[in-house]
């Protein structure tokens, strides 16, 4: 079986198999880890599942993706860890030894990209790829202290990588540098469609009531100190779905995607996941085609309410996710009450297919603690750019 192969359980040890990149470039020296569902030339794709790593056969080309970062001088460093079949957000696959939190080591890097969030984190790799479906990429960078975008649906092409939910599937990427994560964004994502200047921000009291508690409401309240923006407080929710709606309007499409994606395979092949992803595989085949569309149409409403709200240069600002990463030792109940916190925070980027930045500002029972805030289609360059104003008032390297 494979294992991992470092003291972060990060990385997936594999056969090493020479990976082409540029002498020089934008990225020249840095050390790349790519989330294992991103096909990487010469190299099987096991998406977190040895049945399926069993099954694949080495790809013939890196991911598009991929293949940019190395064409501008990245060096390959490895596949690192996924949660199963990208299903999960805390970072507990049950074939490999979970990767290390190096913020928080009593603590969970947080999932799907787990194992790119830990290299980052802990210093072995400069830039990591990862995949962002319902928060894969938000919540570890919030867990451990990183920066990360879900990229605006569909920007940038996701090609060569195994799907999930393929109407929110985004690819993004980790680094703890700003420089860093610019000069990747530069790469992938080119310029700008959308040039509108950011010059205010909206926050919901609706959705800032999800933080975890007093200690974690009052760190948000420090972090958005240093936006830098004036602030509209908007106590009613401006849409027409409520929280809950939303959240299960994404938990559908979602499931019933998935399922669509992978039903086939885990008909036969079930007994080789973990119970409890193929419990939120098969919570998918419950649905049926007219509850799909009805929420379809709700998702379609929403989009349209949410560019309202991010008119005239307004950006969304929201805790990342309810607070510092769970304990390890949290109770099955305390892990689904926070995971469910979490995705009414996480949904409406998911929804409405908006970038959205976390920063890494602040810290609460001391552990990271993520600020994000949400921009309109294809503002991902100026989200980032906002985020390096950001770090620097507040002193963060």
């Amino acid at each position: 079986m494979i294992g991992t192969r470092d003291a972060l359980n990060a990385f997936l040890d594999l056969p090493q198999v020479p990976v082409a990149h540029a002498e020089s470039g934008l990225l020249d020296g840095l050390r790349l880890g790519v989330k294992d569902i991103f096909d990487v030339e010469g190299f099987r794709t096991g998406c977190g599942n040895p049945k399926k790593f069993e099954q694949a056969v080495p790809a013939t080309q890196s991911a598009s993706c991929v293949k940019a970062l190395l064409d501008s001088g990245a060096r390959f460093a490895g596949k690192t860890v996924t949660d199963e079949l990208a299903f999960s957000l805390f970072g507990q696959n049950v074939h490999f030894p979970y990767p290390v939190n190096p913020k928080a080591p009593d603590r969970f890097t947080g999932g799907s990209s787990c194992g790119s969030a830990a290299a980052v984190a802990g210093g072995l790799a400069d830039i990591a790829i990862g995949s962002d479906t319902g928060g894969s990429v938000r919540a570890p960078a919030s867990f451990c202290g990183l920066i990360g975008l879900r990229t605006t649906q569909g920007r940038i092409p996701i090609d060569g990588a195994m799907p999930l939910a393929a109407s929110l599937d985004t690819v993004g990427w980790f680094a703890a540098d700003i420089e860093i994560y610019e000069a990747v964004g530069k790469i992938l994502l080119g310029r700008d469609a959308n040039r509108a200047l950011i010059a205010k921000a909206v926050t919901l009291d609706t959705m800032d009531a999800f933080v975890a508690g007093p200690e974690e409401a009052a760190e948000y309240e420090r972090m958005k100190t240093f936006l830098g923006l004036p602030i509209e407080r908007r106590e009613t929710f401006p849409f027409t779905s409520t929280p809950d709606e939303l959240y299960f309007c994404f938990r559908n499409i979602q499931a019933f995607e998935a399922w669509g994606a992978h039903g086939a395979w885990l008909e036969t092949h079930g007994d080789t996941v973990a119970p409890a992803t193929l419990e939120r595989f098969r919570y998918g085949r419950t649905i049926d085609e007219q509850t799909v569309h009805a929420e379809r149409v709700r998702r379609l409403t929403f989009r349209a309410e949410m560019l309202e709200l991010l008119k005239d240069g307004a950006v969304l600002v929201l805790p990342t996710v309810p607070g510092a990463s769970p304990l390890k030792s949290a109770s099955p109940d305390d892990l689904q009450s926070y995971r469910e916190r979490a995705l009414h925070l996480l949904c409406l980027a998911g929804l409405s297919g908006c970038p959205q930045i976390t920063l890494p500002l602040g810290t609460v029972h001391g552990a990271p603690f993520g600020l994000s805030i949400v921009g309109p289609p294809d503002s991902d360059v100026s989200l980032i750019r906002l985020g390096r104003k950001i770090l620097a008032g507040a002193g963060v390297e």
